[in-house]
This record gives structure tokens, sequence and C-alpha cells, in this order.
């Protein structure tokens, strides 16, 4: 890995992490115990902090950790994370990812507004640590008698040195690994000083063996610091599973510096001479370990059975902590353990490749359909089955290729817990997000392009549909509103659904508002449907006045012409004084999909298969029967259907045979009346030129086997059409 790979991966992670930290700071307000939630927070600024560091990014590092003594203080109960801290906590955040966007923009400096931004989030965290420190230790009195007792028990005295000791020893493979060694001790340096450093190369094979991509130094680092160890131990948080590294603190036991000599993998004395040199230890207190271990390897001195029991134990055999304590920790653990596990066995991949395959796919689709035609063209068996078998396997790869791209809504729902707490604020109204079918799946394509829509809807359900408080009270309500985000799926598409339980929307004020504009005649006879589609009108807005959120018109034309462009559809249902919700029908997925292949003529057209409920034929009787009309009886239901061959004009006149093939969006059905049945069909879509793209009734295009294109259908834009026709029928 190059440190350009390394950087972008620093990046994607940082961004993730300040989402994690979005989320529990947005959460821990409704938290009665919000210990674990503040670790989480605490562990994803310390990481980003972390990462820039080995990357010299000063200025990430230098605001992180201003960001993360505070912390530090709220973790140890110090401070009280009240609703005003967490919304500075929420704009620090904001800050570090303007800083991260800066980075993947190859800029070397932010703008001045962000600079000030910058600077005031500083300041007001130098506030909450402006206050006088309290004292480190607990009882200086006390906690000394205690350690020396358990020193004199265990045969040892203490190292007569105020700094850390630590013994690093870089893995083989971390050069290979992207990571730096000088990078660390850089890290290292902003938290304390470096009294002495003593490097050691023992593990160096002779030149002639020597790898240049492999790594072979240790070193042993007398530091200076007043961080604590998890502090220190962050520094090496990414080559922690790759390297040695023993961190003693200061004033510890002879023995534990007995125990760390006992580890390493190079001499006893050649190491008790290190830790001389570089003024960890005395020459009397290096003359002490070596007499110990002497003492130890002649075996004068077996371990206890005590000494033998998990330090847990021993803790709660000695009252220093609860049983239940030491299982919480236990736990989180195993939990920790789980969780690196499930992380070791994900593997990033670039949208650009993952899109290239996906397209050759495609190709492969196409290819193998003109392979399976030519087959039984050709009327041999064998090569039939080979095709069939060939056909098989690509439906499977498609399927594999095409469930890499699929990511589940829910990460695009939690973005919004953000949205409705702050846009609640300005507003002056309690409202709170609700969020149901998080799991669904979908393309990652219709995801990074749906955010955008769902914005607009959830500001405008927040503005225009939520009351006041003063008005839900009065209303029988309560005067916490709420915004709903639902997903599910439903026929072959996803539906996505953004609710609210405010006032819903005002028909005739609605139609008053159109009629002045010109949008609608006075005189014309709308249904609610109609009515409430008008808002999805370019300009149009019936609010009274322009607020930041909305009121200019601006949005809603905005959203249906977003919705349409990924071939979906958009509708509303409302009811006064009991809210609204606005309903977004999308394809799954915008590559490949199972289809169902209809000839008209000399054309072929494409439907999904997931919309076909079923086909029959279309016999003389019933053509009789819905002459000059656009349905027919299907048992007992009116069915609209559309005469594929006039709505495309299709020259010539129908066979002797006509059949419908009965499809469903949502909650309407329709028929296409075709004249040939073809089967499935794997479906590759492409989309139309900008000459095409206001074509009514297609969204896009296919290659079949021999060659030829067949149009796919706009399946909703045409029940649309059929229905309407069926409507001015009747009437």
């Amino acid at each position: 890995m190059n440190m350009d790979q390394a950087l972008q991966t620093f990046i994607v992670e940082s961004r993730e992490l300040l989402q994690e930290m979005e989320d529990g700071l947005l959460g821990i307000e409704h938290e009665a115990n919000r210990t674990e939630s503040i670790n989480a927070i605490f562990r994803a600024a310390h990481t980003i902090k972390g990462s820039a560091g080995l990357f010299g990014l000063d200025d990430i590092v230098a605001f992180t950790h201003v960001a993360e003594s505070v912390l530090d203080k709220v973790r140890a109960g110090k401070l009280e994370l009240g609703a005003d801290l967490v919304a500075l906590f929420l704009s620090c955040g904001d800050h570090i990812a303007t800083l991260v966007d800066c980075i993947a923009a190859g800029e070397n400096e932010l703008g001045e507004d962000d600079r000030v931004k910058g600077a005031g989030l500083m300041e007001k965290l130098s506030v909450y640590l402006g206050a006088p420190k309290q004292a480190e230790a607990k009882n200086q009195a006390g906690m000394p008698q205690q350690t020396e007792a358990k020193v004199e028990a265990s045969g040892g005295g203490m190292v007569d040195n105020d700094n850390w000791h630590i013994s690093l020893r870089f893995g083989r493979d971390v050069l290979r690994n992207g990571m730096d060694p000088l990078s660390f001790f850089r890290y290292l340096g902003t938290l304390g000083e470096i009294v002495a450093i003593s490097s050691l190369c023992d593990a160096m094979p002779p030149a002639a063996e020597m790898d240049p991509e492999s790594c072979y130094m240790g070193y042993e680092i007398n530091f200076k610091s007043a961080a604590d160890k998890a502090a220190i131990e962050g520094v090496f948080e990414f080559v922690r599973d790759d390297c040695r590294i023993h961190i003693l603190p200061p004033k510890s036991r002879i023995a534990d510096f007995v125990a760390m000599i006992k580890a390493l993998p190079e001499e006893d004395m050649r190491i008790g001479e290190i830790l001389a040199r570089c003024g960890t230890l005395t020459a009397r207190e290096l003359d002490e370990v070596l007499a110990i271990q002497d003492q130890e390897n002649t075996g004068a001195e077996t371990p206890s059975e005590e000494s033998r029991k998990p330090l847990g134990e021993i803790a709660v055999e000695q009252g220093l902590v609860q049983p239940a304590v030491v299982d919480a920790a236990l736990e989180k653990q195993k939990q920790v353990k789980e969780s690196k596990a499930k992380e070791n066995n994900v593997v990033r991949v670039d949208a650009e490749r993952l899109d290239h395959l996906i397209n050759l796919v495609g190709e492969l689709v196409i290819a193998g359909a003109s392979a399976s035609l030519l087959a039984h063209r050709g009327g041999d068996t064998l090569l039939q089955e080979a095709a069939s078998n060939v056909s098989r396997l690509v439906e499977e790869i498609r399927d594999g290729a095409l469930q890499l791209r699929m990511v589940q809504i829910g990460e695009t729902f939690k973005r919004f817990n953000r949205v409705v707490r702050d846009v609640s604020r300005e507003l002056g109204k309690d409202i709170e997000l609700a969020i149901s079918g998080a799991e669904t799946e979908l393309d990652k394509t219709v995801v990074d392009k749906i955010g955008d829509p769902l914005m607009h809807l959830v500001r405008n359900s927040m503005d225009h549909g939520i009351e006041s408080a003063e008005v839900r009270l009065a209303r029988g309500k309560s005067a916490k509103g709420k915004v709903k985000l639902n997903a599910y799926h439903e026929s072959g598409s996803i539906v996505i659904e953004v609710g609210d339980d405010g006032g819903g929307l005002n028909r005739e004020r609605i139609l008053r508002k159109a009629v002045e504009k010109g949008l609608v005649g006075a005189d014309q006879n709308l249904s609610d449907q109609e009515v409430y589609n008008l808002i999805f009108e370019a300009g149009f807005s019936t609010a009274d006045q322009v607020s930041n959120l909305s009121g200019r018109g601006v949005g809603m034309d905005v959203v249906r012409r977003n919705i349409e462009a990924l071939r979906g559809t958009i509708e509303l249902e409302s009811g006064e004084g009991v809210g609204s919700t606005t309903r977004i029908r999308l394809p799954l997925t915008l590559a490949i999909i199972d289809g169902f292949l209809m000839g008209v003529g000399s054309a072929a057209y494409v439907v999904p298969l997931e919309m076909v409920v079923e086909c029959m034929e279309l016999s003389e009787a019933e053509r009789q029967e819905a002459y000059g009309r656009n349905f027919i009886n299907l048992r007992g239901q009116a069915l609209p259907f559309v005469r594929l061959r006039e709505q495309f004009r299709e020259p010539g006149k129908p066979g002797r045979r006509e059949n419908i093939v009965v499809v469903q969006y949502g909650n309407q059905k329709a028929g296409f009346v075709v004249d040939e049945l073809m089967g499935e069909f794997q479906t590759v879509i492409k989309p139309l030129g900008k000459l095409f793209g206001n074509l009514k009734g297609i969204s896009g295009s296919t290659i079949l086997g021999t060659g030829e294109v067949a149009l796919i259908l706009d399946v909703p834009a045409l029940i649309q059409h059929a229905v309407q026709v069926e409507t001015v029928s009747a009437v």
C-alpha cells in the first residue's frame, strides 16, 4: 500500500468515525447510562487524531486534541454532557469533517470563513479546559502505602525514574502495510518529550539475506509525559497487532522490568545495558534486575498459585472491584474481539472498479444471450445444453455482482437525526424522528442520489407540516411532533415514505393558489391526488412568509425531477389535521434486471419481470367487447389497458391473436396489449440519449441476443396513462 492509498483510507475511515461520533452525540441525550456512548465518542475522536498524526496533518491533530481533552473531562465525570456541550461537539465534528474534506480535495489551507469558525470553536472548547485542574491522584497518602505494601510482599523495589519506558519491536511487514515508523515517533512527541532513545538491530540478517521491504528495527525509549497509558498506547494503535510493545509507567517495580526483559527476544544483559544507557535504569537498579533474573532462572523461587490467577479474579478477592464490573469488562473485551474479527472480513473496493465490473457483467449477459440464441438456431442438443449452463452461471454472476452494490438505506436515514435536531431547534419546535425499515437494501447508486430529495421532504414536513406546540395541544395532540422515515420492498421496487403527524395539506388553499398562478382553471374538477400533486409544480408555494427553510417555491419540483431521473414516481397522501405522507417508488437497481420480452409487429419491448402479474390471451369476444373503449372485465374488475401498437405507432395491423400482459405498480394494475409473448430475458439497462430524454412511456433500452435494440417500458407512466384514459372514457 502506498501513502496515497493509505491517505484515502484515512479519509474514508475518518468520515465513518465522524458519523459514529455524531450518532453517539445525537442518541446520548436520551440514554440513562451514558458511559459506553461517551467512551465511543472519545475513541472516535482519539482515533482520528492518531491517524492524522501519522500523516503529519497538524491542523486536524491540533483541533481534535483540544476536543478530545474536553471529552476526556466528560469521561472522567468532571463535566456534564448537557445539550449545549452536545451542540458544541456536533459543531466540532462538522469542522473536523471540513478539515478532512480539505485534505481530500488536495487543498493546503482552509478558507477564511472556515478558519474563523475553527478559531471560535477552539475558544469555546478552551472555556471548558480553563477550570482549575483537579488532582489526578485520588489519595496521595493512602495509595502509595497500599502499593508499597504489595511491592514488599512481592519482594521487589521501585525504579527511581519519573519517566515512562516504552519497549518497541516493529513487525516485519510494517513497511509493506504503508506505515512509516518515524511518523509514530513524531506523533509520540506531541504527547511529551522523548528523553532518550536507543535502537536495536539484533534481528538484522546479513546483507545478502536482507529484504529492503522488511523492518528489522527495535527501540527502547525513555519518555517524559503527563499523558496516561491509554493515550500512549493509542499512538501505536495501528501497528499494535504487528508489533511487540511494552509500556511501563513511572516508578514501576523492578519485577516489571524483569518480566519485560524476559519477554524480549534479545539477550538479557544487552537489554539491561540499553536500559541503563537510555537512562531508564541506574547501574544499581540494573544489577538488582539481573540478580532477580538469575534467581528466577535457577528456580530459587517458584511462582505462587496466587500469581497464576487472572487479574480480575485477584481484584475481586481483594475487594478492589465488584464482580459485575469484571464480567462487564470481559463481555466488552469479547465484543471488541468479535468486532475486529468482523472488520477483518470486510474488503474496501473503489466504486469505479465496482461500476466497471457491473458494466462487464452487463456485456457478458448480452454475449450469453447471443450464444444461447445461436445454439438454439443450430439445433445442436449438446451445444444448447452447454449454452444453458453458461446462461445459468452468467445469471449467478450477475446476481452476485449486483449484490455487491446493494447497501442498507439505514445509513442514509440515520443522517437525518442531525437534520431533525438542528432544524427543530431553529424552528423552536419539539420534533422527533422515527425510523423503520432501515435494513431495506437497494443499489448504492440509488442511495447516493436519493439524499437530496429526502432532505427537501424532511425539512418541508418540519416547517410546513408540524404545527407549533400551542396549536398541537389545542388540537388534542402531543406537544412533540413526529417525522417518520420508512422503507420497504413492494412489487420489485423499493418504497420510501416520508411522513409527519402535522396539520396535513389544505386542499382549498392549494387549489386557490394554483388558480391564482394559472396552473389550473377555476372550473376544473380535480381529484384530491391531482390537487396535492400541484405542489410539485415549479415555483408553487403556499407559504405566506419566506424563511431560511422554505417558502420560495424551490425544491419540490426539483424533488420530482430527481425522482423521475431515477425511473421512480412520487405521490402524496394527506388528511387535514392528521398529517401527510410522501411516497417514493424506485427501482431496486439501475443496471441489470430480469425482464419480460414482448413483441409488437417487428419491435420488441421489455417490462421488469417483478411487475408482471399474469399473461392472458385476448379473445375475439373480449376484443369485440372492448371495442371503442380501453378496459376489459378481468374476473369482475375493470382492467384498463394500453395498446402498445397504437401507443408507439407501430405500422401494420394486429394479427388474429393478441395477448394482454397484466402489470402492477403500487396498488394500480393495467394491461399491455401485444402480439407476441417472448418470455423472460436478462435485461441490461442502457440509458437513452438526450434526444429521447423526454420520450413518454420509455425508460431505457437494451440489446437482444440478435443485436437488435428493445425498448424498456416506463410502467408507472403507462399505467397512469391507462387509468387517465379509462377515467375520461367513463365520463
